[in-house]
């Protein structure tokens, strides 16, 4: 059957800066499946699930002591509305935070407002609550500040 059609073998033509299909998606699924697991199940993830949590215990306390109900700051966009709203403004302008380097200015001015509310002063605003939050947030909602509504 030497000059018969071969059933199941398709030819391919080669070119030599191309692979051949079954290659090409070999290597796709490796890298896929290399990321799938670096990204969700590797160490960086329990190390992000953890600072997350925490974060969310020192913003909840934060939003009780201002009169917000605390479960709020465990949903990521609601929570930046809710801490813009302690610094005394309206929750629209949390909009702000999509535009680039208006969000770097916004939060800093964010930042240096909630702790105006909290009765901290500036540099300390903008040190701990915008460069290090996590730390600020923690000292300000296990702390002895009180919240004071912004005029």
């Amino acid at each position: 059957m030497r000059g018969g059609p071969r059933i199941g073998i398709r030819a391919v033509a080669w070119s030599p800066g191309r692979r051949p299909y079954a290659e090409r998606m070999t290597l796709a699924n490796v890298v896929t499946d290399t990321a799938d697991v670096t990204t969700l199940w590797g160490p960086y993830s329990i190390v992000g699930l953890i600072w997350y949590v925490l974060v969310v215990v020192a913003l909840w306390k934060v939003f009780s002591k201002a009169g917000y109900p605390g479960i709020l700051a465990i949903i990521p966009i609601v929570n930046v509305v809710i801490l813009v709203k302690i610094a005394g403004f309206s929750a629209w302008l949390t909009l702000l935070y999509l535009i680039p380097i208006v969000n770097l200015v916004f939060s800093i001015i964010v930042s240096v407002r909630v702790g105006r509310g909290f009765g901290k002063g500036g540099a300390w605003s903008f040190f701990l609550l915008w460069l290090f939050a996590f730390i600020g947030y923690f000292i300000i909602g296990f702390g002895k500040a009180t919240y004071t509504k912004p005029a």
